[in-house]
């Protein structure tokens, strides 16, 4: 009989034979919803504590995050509903709110790392990712305004922009403009992206649910298990820095075999915002403790091989020393 309870006896020996890395604050990746105005701090109805912010409000908080250790941050932008159309020029006019963002952080916070979204969903008066062609997503007419949206990004200072809206071909579009305008922005693709159910609240946070039908003809089939990683590789092909899978906690399997097949491209998971809205309700109705769940959570997430995690629990997870 092999015995292995010896190695569970404390909480000493315990901590001794734990080897999944430990996740640190540069580790994690803090989100943002931003939004016009001065003065605005709104809480999010389905997301416990976290925010739509103003500019204003936005560099406050930045500040708290940074004194956490926490130095990357990802922006998604929140226009009204009247700034919206069928091509979302919102997202990409060169004063566009997260421009805007990132040109104040940068200002204030030179050495915060900022991520910037690249998905017309939340500046379309239709909430898809992309221009339409009758009832569905039109691929290539598509491409040159993510581009245009990552330019005016970049040259506002952004240091990563991050395109989501899964259209073939994104990543080459984008490395190819910022290539051309010689612009040292890296590319964070969000390379296995899944059509979840997990999103729910975050389409309430940034405004983006799809005003008809939804979006599984371009975001993958969470029933395959190989498209995944032909993904990954046709973005690096394209040129991308970094690598994503999104959502985590369901996907951990793609993650893994992402780390082992990619181990040269730093992989990042994204706790999304269901799995962070699941969590936070289920400890408040008394099913589970709240810092212990999310702490097995991003374990098992950087278990998987992340080596960087987007989560909205991460100033909490910073505070509580986890």
């Amino acid at each position: 009989m092999k015995r292995f309870r010896q190695f569970r006896e404390t909480p000493e020996i315990r901590d001794k034979y734990a080897d999944v890395p430990p996740i640190r604050p540069s580790g994690l990746i803090y989100p943002y919803f931003v939004t016009e105005g001065e003065g605005v701090r709104e809480e999010i109805a389905t997301m416990k504590d976290i925010y739509r912010f103003s500019i204003d409000t936005l560099l406050d908080d930045i500040a708290d995050t940074l004194s956490l250790g926490i130095d990357k941050v990802l922006l998604f932008g929140v226009v009204p509903e009247g700034e919206k159309d069928e091509r979302g020029t919102a997202g990409y006019k060169p004063d566009n709110i997260i421009s805007r963002a990132v040109r104040a952080i940068k200002a204030r916070f030179p050495q915060v790392v900022v991520f910037t979204d690249i998905c017309l969903c939340e500046y379309t008066s239709h909430g898809h990712c992309g221009l339409l062609h009758g009832h569905d997503v039109e691929n290539d007419s598509t491409l040159p305004l993510l581009a245009e949206m990552a330019y005016q990004h970049a040259v506002a200072g952004a240091d990563f922009v991050a395109p989501s809206a899964m259209m073939d071909g994104q990543i080459e579009a984008l490395r190819q403009r910022l290539d051309r305008e010689k612009l040292p922005t890296k590319i964070l693709a969000y390379s296995a992206k899944y059509a979840s159910a997990y999103y729910g609240p975050f389409r309430d946070a940034a405004g983006s649910a799809p005003s008809f039908g939804d979006r599984k003809t371009y975001q993958m089939d969470y029933r395959t298990k190989d498209q995944g990683l032909e993904e990954i590789a046709a973005d690096i092909e394209e040129g991308t820095d970094w690598i994503m899978v999104k959502p985590a906690l369901a996907y951990l399997d793609i993650l893994y075999r992402a780390s082992q097949r990619f181990p040269d491209y730093p992989l990042v998971a994204y706790q999304v915002s269901g799995e962070y809205s699941m969590f936070l309700n289920g400890a408040r109705d008394g099913l589970f403790d709240e810092q212990r769940i999310f702490a097995e959570s991003l374990t098992a997430i950087r278990r998987a091989g992340a080596r960087y995690i987007i989560t909205y629990y991460a100033k909490k997870f910073v505070r509580a020393g986890l």
